[in-house]
């Protein structure tokens, strides 16, 4: 197997005297799908703020390969959407870490992000107002930001997060694309179980200060997640979905 991207050995993170998770050993390779799921104050985000570099582990090291590039895709919310900036505008701070934050965009860049906005399928809406889309356009737009990182690992937070059913299909979709036809690394991070399960080839559960990796079908079982989560819940599968259903205590997984 080739050298991972990011590798995480014995690596314990927090905030201070804090500690958040503990012994992570987590490597993310070449071509992968890795979907990271778990509830409300698990550490999903202080995982993520350390594979994107943000925050320094306690203890335990992390190496990135040579050459490696991140493009992020942050949470709708995280931007504001009351500048009045384009579409055009938000995909074009992409091209910072590649051109330079003071240098002011090329013919060249802009070219690139229209390309980066055709991927996504929103081509035709380059210079309408962020603030005017949909929040599935808008997410979109922020898929073609971090594509123009020109990334071999995209990272995604919570990027289904308060869209409608259709639109979420479409967009993880577009993420599925980008992986099959692209090739590029994808980190999803989601507390959707079954949105992850269907499209990850592999998963981390974070369960009391520990991370899980495995295959889909290895960690999608009723123990697992009780454990993670503290309730009981009830695993089944149809086809290539998984349906995650809590349960009564005394109930039987799979009783009529």
């Amino acid at each position: 197997m080739s050298e991972p991207l990011v590798r995480f050995q014995d690596v314990q993170l927090g905030y201070g005297r804090q500690l958040v998770l503990e012994k992570v050993q987590l490597d993310i390779f070449r071509g992968d799908f890795f979907g990271l799921v778990g509830p409300n104050g698990s550490g999903k985000t202080t995982l993520l703020r350390c594979l994107l570099g943000i925050l320094k582990p306690l203890s335990g090291e992390v190496t990135r390969s040579v050459g490696l590039r991140i493009g992020y895709v942050p949470q709708r919310e995280m931007l504001d959407p009351l500048f009045p900036l384009s579409a055009l505008d938000i995909v074009l701070m992409g091209r910072y870490p590649r051109a330079g934050i003071l240098r002011s965009p090329q013919r060249a860049d802009r070219d690139f992000a229209m390309q980066c906005l055709e991927q996504v399928g929103l081509a035709d809406s380059a210079h309408k107002l962020y603030r005017e889309l949909s929040g599935g356009q808008r997410q979109r737009v922020l898929i073609a930001r971090a594509l123009a990182v020109e990334p071999n690992l995209l990272v995604l937070d919570e990027p289904t997060n308060g869209l409608d059913l259709p639109t979420e299909a479409a967009i993880l979709g577009l993420i599925e694309r980008l992986h099959a036809q692209n090739g590029l690394t994808i980190v999803l991070v989601s507390h959707v179980l079954n949105v992850v399960a269907r499209y990850a080839t592999r998963m981390g559960v974070l369960l009391d200060g520990r991370l899980l990796v495995g295959a889909a079908e290895d960690l999608m079982q009723d123990q697992v997640l009780e454990e993670a989560y503290g309730v009981p819940v009830c695993v089944q599968r149809l086809d290539h979905h998984y349906i995650v259903a809590v349960r009564e205590v005394e109930e039987a997984c799979g009783d009529e």
